[in-house]
Formats: C-alpha cells, structure tokens, sequence
C-alpha cells in the first residue's frame, strides 16, 4: 500500500485550498457517479489494488435484532481472527500506515500497546433518506463566510465529493447521527497507575431538519443537545444546555449551565474552543467532543488527500455490554485485546492555528473515514510543536437504525501518561434513537423545571 493516496479528481485542490464566500457545487456530471463509481456518500465503491481493502457493497442492511439484552450489538465479523498483530517491535515495518500519533503510541507503551488488525469489513450503511439527501446536497451546499457557514443542504453529508478540508470537515460535523437520541455513557480519566473513578452522563440530542435552510428562523440551529452528569455525587446534577450552531462566527454557541450547588441556570460563554471538556479533568477542550466540533475559525485546513491507514473499525468487541469497565480502562490507554484495527482509506486534513489565534493545540491532523466521514483518529501538536495528544474513535454501525458511530472515543496524553475515555455504553442503559423530543424541550426554562437537584 502506497504512503499517500491522492485523488485524482483533487487535482489542483489537493494541497490546501481554503473555502471562499462562496463554495462553487459539484457538476451534474460528477453528481452523477453518487451510487455508481462513488458510493452514495462519495466514497471509492472500488476495492484499493491490493485486494487488502474490498468493494464497498451496501454495508450492513438495517436488522430489527441487531442488539440483544445483555450483550449489545450483535458483532456479526465475531468469526474473525487477526491477520496479524503491530507493535513496538515490528511498527516500522507498517509505519507508512501508521499516523505518527499511532507510532508514538506503540513507543510510550512498548510492552503493553498493540493494534490486532483483522480484514476490513467496510460496515457503514446508513437510511436511504440519506443517501437521496447526499445526492441533492452535492448540486446545491454551499460554504459560507470563509467556509465557517453552511447553506443548502439537507439532513446529512452536504458535500459527498469534497473538493477542500473545509468540506471534509462539514460531512464529519454534519454527518447523520439519527433524528434523536438519547444515550446514556461513562467517562473515566484514569491516573497514570490506571486507578479511575467513572462519571456517569446522559445525552440527549434533536437534530433541527430545517438546519442550513436560511428561510427558517432556527435554521442555523445544526441540533439541540442537553447532557446531565448524573454520577459521582460531587458532580451529580450539573447540567449543559446548547443550541448548536451552524456559523458559530456569525452565532456562537449557544450554551446554559445549571450548577446544583447554586440552583440556578446561567449563560456560560465558553463553552467552546479549547476551554475544559465535561468530567475530563482537562484531558479533553470542548471541541474534542465528538472527536472534533464546533467553529473552524481559529485555524487553516489543508487537504492533504486520501491515505490507507489502519485505523479502529467495527468495535463490537470493545462495545460488548459483557465487558466490565474494570477490565477495560487500564495503565495509560485502554485494553488493546479488546480493540479492532482494519486497514481503510481515509481522508487526510491537517488544521493550522491561524497567526494571531490561541488555542492549545497548534496543529491538529485528522483522519476521516471514507465510508462515513467519521474521525477515527487525530494527532494533536502543541505550540512547540511537539505532539502531544492522540485521539482514537472506537466505532460500529448501530445497524439496526443503520448508522455508523462511535462506542468510545479516547484522547491519550503521550507527555503525562493519562488519558480520558468517554462514551463507554457497556454497563449503561442502550441507546434510544427517535427519541419523542422537541425544540421546547431545550430552553433554559425548561431545564430548570426538569434539573435534578
């Protein structure tokens, strides 16, 4: 497999352009491969040349007993072994398909870190809605104000052939998740000897169907979200309030705070950017958040195109509600035996701080899953330019909705040996998707009326 992959539809746009006012739409013609020669998402449909990636072929169809009490997700690659095994001894031999972040994981831990890669299973399916969105999106979405907006699209996945980081970046941001959730997950940031505490959270989420729809007055609403920290007893009853925007430069963040201690609800302005994440004890900024989220003002996207990299895919194993969080969070990164690597094409783009800007992390490479414009994996540099952090993306397709999303993210600190983990669902209550919920539920009065304590 070759180091890089750059698209040849790229062509001049392969090497950093920065969004105008204004981004120009794909032709009719290139549109057209949506469900031909790109998947319906804009993915290669074809296998890579090597035969060590396949074909994509419609990913895992929708399946009403997909999840079973007590288990989880049915894992349906469950009868796979792995090909074969990368660690410090032998990471040289696989380093083209490795982030530097992955190497210098295998390097802090040399005796306990590995990456178990199995044959790849492109798993990613999503609703048909979707993929007739992505299509109609391609000939109509548009980048805004620098490339900080979004106008004409609908649903998900605006731009299925991306032609910048900038549109790269909005399919992650963008990508569909559901029309409502509600998820229930622990956190836990673990001491450098693997002692933790976990915190327990839920999550609710409406995703606004009028987003990007400039005719709307909440059209630049991308979703509603709420999250309750619901355990340890110090922590139990703070409560987050956000009015996701679209342009956060144009409109920030929206965001309302409830503090048990002071019984109150309070607009909090910083909750964005690099400021603390919920429960993280500083080991994850806001918009480490679902890998990665909010404003990309502060920084410069280069598209550096496509690579293959073995990359965490199809996590059931680690997602198996059998699991115990005790065996799972341990000395300085999770239990790699649990984990799942598979070799995938993914969308390479680097972020820049801007002269001028501030922000803890100075630059920041992503790796985007083709298939679904999920992040999987990001390097985080900080202002000496030293790497710093690591984040990886445990996903599955929740295939009985189908969509594809995480069962846990890490962020691993390589300087300090600690790292926070999140979204772990295995002694949780599962996901419910399609949730009865309304904009109604997500004002700041509400959340008065509704908090804990």
């Amino acid at each position: 497999m070759n180091t890089t992959i750059l698209v040849r539809a790229l062509g001049a746009f392969a090497c950093g352009l920065l969004a105008a006012s204004a981004q120009a739409k794909v032709s009719s013609e290139e549109a057209a491969q949506l469900g031909a020669n790109l998947t319906p998402l804009g993915a290669e449909q074809a296998g890579n040349a090597a035969g060590t990636i396949p074909p994509w072929q419609g990913g895992l169809q929708q399946q009403a007993d997909a999840y079973v009490e007590g288990e989880g997700y049915r894992d349906p690659y469950a009868s796979d072994q792995p090909l074969f095994t990368i660690d410090n001894a032998n990471a040289a031999q696989y380093r083209e398909q490795l982030s530097p972040g992955q190497i210098a994981m295998l390097q802090r831990y040399p005796k306990t870190w590995r990456l178990p890669v199995y044959p790849t299973r492109r798993s990613a399916s999503y609703p048909d809605k979707v993929y007739q969105a992505a299509k109609a999106n391609a000939l109509s979405a548009q980048l805004l104000d620098s490339g900080n907006g979004l106008a004409n699209f609908s649903l998900a996945t605006p731009f299925p052939v991306p032609k910048s980081a900038l549109e790269v970046l909005w399919n992650h941001l963008v990508r569909y998740r559901g029309d409502s959730v509600k998820r229930f997950y622990a956190q836990a940031v673990p001491q450098q000897n693997g002692s933790f505490f976990v915190s327990s959270i839920e999550d609710l989420f409406l995703f606004n169907p009028a987003a990007g729809d400039q005719s709307q007055a909440n059209g630049n609403v991308l979703f509603y979200f709420r999250q309750s920290v619901l355990a340890p007893a110090r922590l139990a009853g703070t409560e987050l309030l956000v009015h996701e925007t679209v342009n956060q430069v144009q409109e920030p963040r929206l965001a309302w705070l409830y503090a048990a201690g002071q019984r109150r609800v309070r607009r909090t302005p910083n909750v964005a950017y690099d400021s603390p994440g919920t429960a993280s004890d500083g080991m994850r900024t806001t918009d480490n958040f679902d890998m990665f989220s909010g404003a990309p003002d502060k920084y410069d996207w280069q598209l550096l195109g496509k690579r293959e990299q073995y990359v965490p895919y199809n996590s059931y194993k680690f997602a198996s509600k059998k699991n115990r969080y005790a065996e799972m969070i341990q000395a300085g990164h999770v239990n790699p035996d649990l984990l799942r690597y598979e070799p995938h094409r993914v969308w390479h783009v680097r972020a820049t701080l801007k002269a001028g800007q501030r922000h803890q992390y100075k630059t920041r490479d992503f790796y985007f899953d083709e298939d679904s414009y999920q992040l999987l994996v990001i390097d985080h540099y900080d202002n000496r330019d030293n790497l710093w952090r690591v984040a990886e993306s445990y996903t599955i397709n929740y295939y009985d909705q189908p969509l594809l999303w995480t069962a846990g993210d890490a962020v691993y600190d390589l300087t300090n040996g600690r790292y926070v983990m999140g979204i772990l669902s295995n002694q949780e209550p599962r996901a419910q998707f399609g949730v009865a919920l309304s904009p109604n539920d997500f004002t700041p009065a509400q959340l008065r009326r509704e908090s804990r304590r």
